[in-house]
């Protein structure tokens, strides 16, 4: 087991070892030491393939998972994540109606098409759902070229956000994979991807759900077979050519107990039959429901301690964590662990709100740490008058004293 890599260069680590890495910039949990048994995953035919407890951010399991590998359609998750932070940011619209270049007449018979023409109307939604659901290349040129002014400035910004999000041993050619000697990846940095762009962008990842969308008159169903076969499947994407083979990245969400609910993603590369990636996947999300439990070690805004400020307004501050802290361990292994807190001490004002001041540790019976998260003030702490102050420093002075 180890964590979701986003930051740093990745590298496969079995099952058995944890290390500590970092998503985006701070992980919520960190795991530092396990000594538990745990059931080894299914076996698989992909050539690499990464299972991640996105709610934890942690991987669960992997094989191969820093292999090169030709991302075919997978690509477009990626033209997808810079088309969701356009829309976000109302650089585009939905409602927008654009015209294609002649670009998208490049488009080949036997290429994924949405069936858009050049100098032909047609509405960003369109362009959107023709390029995740019927997995269009067409539909990816012209938005490309709309975001990004053109193809190759879009593909510029799709390396740029690669280096951005910590996807270390990828490099983009095109816009929707075609095969090309620069134009690689590998299943941890799509796993990365996948896990940011379902929680960076949770109001345009539903459409991956979506079944079947028609244009044109032309109605084409989701290559993701998981969404008819699992009903808490709700993405990603599919992928396939004969260099990389049959590629698969699904999704699930599934009930946690306690309230809420946990979400695990695999990916799946290489796969030698379109059967074989669905099967694969399938198994893997239910092993990683059946064979880990995530708990929730801390509740956002919850004080889990109080302690002592000095040289501030207030006498005391309220530490805790400002998101939800999930921890994912193998079955059973939360029940027999317990957290420890440790803060800085002493603690003197100014603090700000978010600012860290201590950790806490989720420790396991045997004494060994399993996780540990940063703990922060909740409240502000502004400094305190003059007269304040130099009573503090008095009170510092005579319990340094006494220790």
């Amino acid at each position: 087991m180890r964590f979701l890599s986003s930051g740093q260069p990745s590298s496969f680590v079995p099952s058995s070892v944890v290390r500590n890495v970092t998503l985006a910039a701070l992980l919520p949990a960190s795991l530092l030491a396990s000594a538990f048994a745990q059931v080894p995953p299914p076996a698989v035919n992909a050539r690499s393939w990464v299972l991640v407890d996105a709610t934890a951010n942690q991987v669960l399991a992997s094989g191969n998972a820093d292999e090169r590998v030709e991302p075919a359609s997978l690509t477009k998750l990626m033209t997808a994540y810079l088309v969701f932070e356009a829309l976000q940011s109302k650089k585009i619209s939905m409602d927008q109606v654009i015209e294609p270049s002649v670009a998208v007449r490049r488009v080949k018979n036997d290429e994924s098409r949405m069936f858009i023409e050049a100098n032909k109307p047609v509405s960003v939604h369109d362009l959107v759902y023709g390029m995740i659901v019927q997995s269009g290349n067409d539909a990816a040129i012209a938005l490309a070229e709309l975001v990004g002014g053109s193809e190759a400035n879009f593909v510029n910004m799709m390396n740029a956000e690669a280096q951005k999000l910590g996807m270390t041993h990828t490099h983009f050619a095109d816009v929707n994979g075609m095969p090309d000697p620069n134009h690689y990846t590998t299943a941890g940095d799509l796993a990365t991807l996948s896990a940011r762009l379902i929680r960076d962008y949770p109001e345009y990842y539903e459409i991956f759900s979506v079944k079947e969308f028609k244009y044109n008159n032309i109605k084409q169903p989701n290559r993701n077979r998981l969404l008819w076969i699992d009903p808490t499947v709700d993405g990603l994407k599919t992928g396939h050519t004969q260099a990389a083979g049959y590629c698969l990245i699904a999704s699930a969400k599934r009930p946690l107990a306690g309230g809420g609910n946990r979400r695990l993603v695999s990916v799946m590369m290489g796969e030698q039959k379109e059967h074989d990636r669905v099967q694969d996947s399938l198994k893997m999300l239910n092993y990683g429901y059946s064979a880990y439990d995530t708990t929730r070690i801390y509740q956002a805004n919850q004080a889990v301690a109080t302690p002592r400020v000095y040289k501030g307004t207030l006498d005391a501050v309220k530490v805790g964590v400002q998101k939800d802290q999930f921890v994912t361990l193998p079955k059973g292994a939360a029940d027999k662990a317990k957290p420890q807190v440790e803060l800085t001490s002493p603690l003197i004002a100014p603090l700000t709100v978010g600012q860290q001041i201590g950790s806490a540790k989720f420790v396991g019976a045997d004494g060994k740490v399993l996780a540990q998260v940063p703990l922060v003030a909740l409240e502000a702490v502004p400094q305190a008058g003059i007269v304040g102050r130099v009573w503090d420093s008095l009170m510092l002075m005579v319990n340094k004293k006494k220790s």
